[in-house]
């Protein structure tokens, strides 16, 4: 009888990096395993256009939580107010705070949609959810449970970039130390959470490249072009447009593209329009065929402020781009001497990097672009998810 997986995602029908990754590892993996993804998305929502999702192995079940009464929350919300006040630093009343901000209606509820599946494995998939699956891990008897940690120890619990909050580090270590297994995107994070708790003890697994590329450019188009969703302050959008006003000083030719939706789209078009660039940067939508504007380009662009793991990265090396990237740790893992860095939020070095892109040997970095992307193939990554699987 084939293994039961199951996917616990808090969205897979819908635009994002890490919905697109979790489509392509559960499809890959479903062609060996009797794969579910449990997702939080509305039943009507459905759409298996996504991601290739439509000829893939998979079930999906669709669980929203009940409602809970307001004495249950005030009870929860109390221990959960002193231990963020008082931060104890014992696994015990990091135990209490998982059970707390996790109310016992919507726990049991989540509890018995997995009980029901009799999952093999069960897959947390972002930091959050992976939490939430050390509390109910107990009552998860057979089960082996698996986190899977889709952004970088920085931005989860850094004073700069927070996801889940500098005071909540312990716990959620503690937490994932209950599981049995947690997945990093890279080994820079594994080292950082080892240097700050020695007994942790994860599993690194990068990301695949999840899409079938396009045409290879072939680097005559005087483009650069950036991807992604436009999240608050996340992909350093605005650090790109504002460095290209300064690159546009001294150049008239090269044409910014960037391609994504979300709220900062607004900041980004007042922008363009301030430094009177509508001609030279060009905002486009999501697209389901971006292999389009990889092809076209000439030159990728990565500014985010940080990254779990730089997937536009592995795409466009994929496409033969050579790529200018802000020096992140997960950048370095990923490409080596090969990328073009600049200094973490410095427009003016930015800039200069942009310039310097436009004077390379294009055809030669093209060509180790693609010899680097053949890394991430997903039969490769595929193999050490069925390795942490049947181990």
């Amino acid at each position: 009888m084939k293994k039961r997986i199951c996917f616990l995602v808090d969205s897979i029908f819908s635009i994002g990096g890490v919905q697109r990754v979790t489509a392509v590892i559960a499809s890959a993996l479903g062609k060996e395993y009797d794969v579910t993804i449990v997702t939080f998305d509305k039943p009507d929502t459905k759409d298996t256009s996504l991601y290739g999702l439509e000829g893939a192995h998979l079930h999906y079940r669709h669980f929203s939580y009940p409602q809970i009464s307001k004495a249950e929350k005030k009870i929860c919300k109390a221990y959960s107010w002193l231990y963020m006040r008082f931060q104890p630093q014992s696994r015990w009343t990091s135990m209490l705070y998982g059970l707390s901000s996790f109310p016992p209606t919507l726990r049991r509820a989540l509890t018995k949609e997995l009980q029901d599946g009799h999952y093999d494995v069960i897959i947390g998939v972002h930091a959050p959810l992976a939490g939430r699956l050390a509390t109910m891990k107990k009552d998860l008897k057979g089960a082996k449970t698996i986190g899977w940690i889709h952004n970088s120890y920085e931005a989860l619990f850094g004073k700069k970039y927070l996801y889940i909050g500098y005071l909540r580090k312990r716990h959620y270590v503690h937490q994932f130390q209950r599981l049995d297994n947690v997945v990093l995107l890279c080994h820079h994070d594994m080292e950082t959470y080892q240097k700050y708790d020695s007994k942790f003890a994860p599993s690194v697994i990068y990301n695949p490249l999840t899409l079938q590329p396009g045409t290879p450019s072939n680097g005559t188009s005087k483009r650069f072009l950036a991807v992604g969703r436009f999240s608050r302050r996340h992909k350093g959008f605005d650090l790109l447009i504002e460095a290209f006003k300064l690159f546009a000083q001294k150049d008239d030719e090269w044409q910014l593209d960037i391609v994504g939706e979300g709220d900062e789209g607004p900041l980004y078009r007042e922008l363009i329009g301030k430094y009177q660039l509508e001609d030279r940067i060009h905002i486009h939508p999501f697209t389901n065929n971006i292999q389009e504007y990889y092809s076209k380009a000439q030159i990728y662009v990565l500014s985010s402020r940080w990254e779990g793991f730089g997937l536009v990265l592995v795409e466009a090396m994929a496409h033969g781009l050579p790529v200018v990237s802000s020096g992140l740790p997960t950048s370095l893992e990923i490409m080596g001497d090969f990328g073009i860095y600049f200094k973490n939020e410095d427009i003016n070095d930015l800039a200069d990097k942009l310039m310097e892109a436009t004077h390379i040997d294009w055809q030669k970095k093209s060509e180790e672009a693609l010899q680097i992307a053949h890394r991430f193939d997903i039969g490769h990554i595929t193999k050490q998810w069925k390795s942490l699987i049947e181990q």
